[in-house]
């Protein structure tokens, strides 16, 4: 699929609003979102959204386009694939869905819930609020609604085409009974969509406020200023920044579908034509049958592109739709980030995160004074379920986080999300509520690629559990490695080990399992991928390498065989000594690599290793399954 409208949006023209209305206005705006996420934060239930935050809002004009907000709006799509159209809505309405085919991938997968309300003033739309939150659980075939034995989404649970949740401020209460009803945690769920919808309704509130303090028209128009201001800012970007004419290409490879099917290769060429901009996905491969596919909505993306140059170089631009014609996108329909209608996509995250880590690269190369490293290269998701002693079910999704690339300022950030206002489940949370103990959680020793500014470090999570039950969990870059950039190393993959009570037995799991059973007693260490380095790690100040081993970021070892720094196990430098050891590193002839990979071998081979350790595992699942049924007959 290819955008390639080149006519100017209606708001491109002088505005009738005075600048400091307007930054008022704008800024009104801009604390909403973050009040629509504490509203919701503060009402939900489930620890995903309550706990971690995941949920994005955001607030569109009359004509659907998002003025403030993260995701780029879909509510024309959205509406496109409901019985109404602007025209048929009332003030009180809720349009609610999660099937991310009905809005281009603006959700990604069926248990991310979206509620759209319009917005009226005096009987008139002024716009939308809008937000979607990530479910504890949709129906399906695993806990959670995110199988990875998925072959379509018809096996990722319930999904509801856009339909009115709440008609003129009326729950629609069969509805929501019937949606409810197909999860494993109704009580849960509901509670999470009311706490969405009542995030919308703040949003709708403080619209209607402006409207009231400033005059419907002179809000209509700060809505237009706001997004022609995001526009005008962003052509300057790609003027100043980026070299006209010039292609620039970058690939890198996600490990697996889950299935035995990999690697799968993300593409991307980039070129500037003028004050626009040109992103290609045609090198990307086709859709694989497991559940990793990404839809990637073409809005969307163009979010991404002017957030990465907004964030790099203008900090003080709002997100917007305001430049969604000063970007084309190709998406090759059948490919793995636009998959045909109905492959499934519960666990799309591998290839989302890797379209971050290959726009990194696309734009370190486009850009001289600007370089990103390769990161953790999904955002993983850890599920346990079984039935407590007391007959009671319980469940538990938990996100965790990895290694943040280098940055050219600075190392990149130890354990944290892609998204930053992402929050990590309090341990006292999980063992207070859930049949489990959290032995340990850290960050992982070297995991972070050596540089002068060193890649993020993964974490490790050992979790035991006090209950008999059921874990899945998808992760990646367990084959391959989050690369390290202009002479850093690459950062160390991620591992999964399951610990048995038992016989002390240990297993190595493969990065994405579904329904793997465990026992009391078992454990299970969770240790996410690190990020790369940036530049050469012996140009790294000694008493920055000396923090890191303090802090058990780095070994006394890899300090003195990478960094060329001698410490003691206390972090006391041996001045001496280490001018020894960085004098003994003699330069190579070759120039260092432009992009380390790590040790990942040629595709053929890589892939017969991912096929061959997919029908290890499901050897061993049998076995386990075989083993499980005979206790249960005795």
């Amino acid at each position: 699929m290819t955008a390639t409208d080149r006519r100017l949006p209606d708001f491109v023209r002088e505005h009738d609003v005075d600048p400091v209305t307007l930054d008022i206005i704008e800024n009104t705006l801009s604390n909403t979102r973050y009040e629509m996420d504490r509203v919701l934060e503060t009402t939900a239930v489930s620890p995903v959204i309550r706990e971690q935050s995941d949920q994005f809002p955001l607030i569109a004009d009359r004509h659907g386009r998002m003025v403030i907000g993260q995701f780029g709006s879909a509510i024309n799509t959205i509406l496109a694939h409901s019985p109404y159209d602007a025209s048929d809505l009332r003030d009180g309405d809720v349009i609610a869905l999660n099937d991310p085919y009905m809005c281009e991938g603006s959700i990604s997968h069926t248990p991310d819930f979206l509620i759209l309300r319009p917005i009226f003033h005096a009987g008139e739309l002024v716009g939308y609020a809008s937000q979607w939150g990530n479910l504890m659980d949709v129906g399906g075939t695993a806990a959670g609604s995110m199988p990875i034995t998925a072959s379509s989404i018809y096996h990722e649970g319930m999904r509801m085409p856009p339909l009115k949740l709440y008609d003129a401020g009326v729950l629609n209460r069969e509805l929501l009974a019937l949606f409810c009803h197909n999860t494993r945690v109704p009580k849960m769920v509901e509670a999470d969509i009311k706490a969405i919808a009542a995030g919308t309704a703040a949003g709708a509130a403080r619209v209607i406020e402006l409207c009231e303090r400033f005059g419907r028209e002179t809000y209509l128009e700060a809505c237009d200023a706001i997004l022609d201001r995001t526009r005008r800012g962003l052509i300057d970007l790609i003027r100043t920044h980026l070299p006209d004419g010039e292609r620039f290409q970058f690939s890198d490879l996600a490990d697996d579908d889950g299935l035995g099917h990999g690697p799968i290769k993300l593409e991307l060429a980039m070129w500037r034509d003028g004050d626009r901009l040109h992103l290609d996905w045609s090198g990307t491969d086709p859709q694989v049958p497991g559940s990793v596919n990404f839809l990637l909505n073409i809005e969307m993306f163009k979010m991404f592109a002017g957030v990465f140059l907004i964030m790099a170089f203008a900090p003080e631009l709002v997100f917007n739709d305001g430049y969604y014609d000063l970007i084309e996108v190709t998406i090759p329909d059948g490919c793995a980030l636009r998959p045909r209608f109905p492959a499934p996509l519960g666990n799309r995250l591998s290839l989302m995160a890797r379209q971050f880590d290959v726009v990194d690269a696309i734009f370190s190369k486009a850009l001289e004074q600007f370089a990103v490293t390769g990161g953790y290269g999904t955002s993983p998701n850890f599920i346990y379920s079984g039935t407590g002693e007391d007959g009671t079910p319980y469940q538990i999704l938990e996100i965790l986080y990895g290694g943040i690339p280098a940055r050219p300022f600075a190392d990149g950030l130890d354990g944290h999300s892609w998204w930053p206002l992402f929050k990590a489940v309090p341990t006292e949370y999980l063992e207070k509520y859930y049949p489990l103990r959290v032995l340990s959680y850290a960050a992982r020793t070297d995991s972070g690629g050596a540089g002068y500014h060193r890649g993020g470090h993964g974490v490790a999570k050992r979790y035991e559990f006090l209950a008999d039950g059921f874990i899945s969990y998808q992760d990646d870059r367990a084959q391959t490695y989050p690369w390290g950039l202009q002479g850093g190393r690459h950062g160390a993959p991620s591992r999964k080990t399951l610990r048995r009570a038992a016989d002390g037995s240990e297993i190595t799991l493969p990065s994405k399992v579904e329904n793997v059973p465990v026992r009391r007693g078992d454990q299970l260490t969770f240790a996410t991928a690190g990020a790369g380095g940036l530049r050469d790690p012996l140009t790294r100040e000694p008493e920055r390498v000396a923090t890191d081993v303090r802090a058990g970021l780095v070994s006394v070892a890899a300090a003195r065989e990478v960094y060329g720094v001698v410490v003691d196990e206390r972090g006391e430098i041996d001045a001496s000594a280490t001018r020894d050891a960085r004098a003994s590193h003699e330069p190579g002839t070759d120039p260092p690599l432009e992009f380390d990979f790590g040790p990942v071998p040629e595709t053929p081979v890589l892939a017969r290793r991912i096929a061959d350790e997919r029908r290890e595992f499901d050897s061993w699942m049998a076995r386990e399954s075989r083993a499980r049924s005979e206790q249960a007959q005795t």
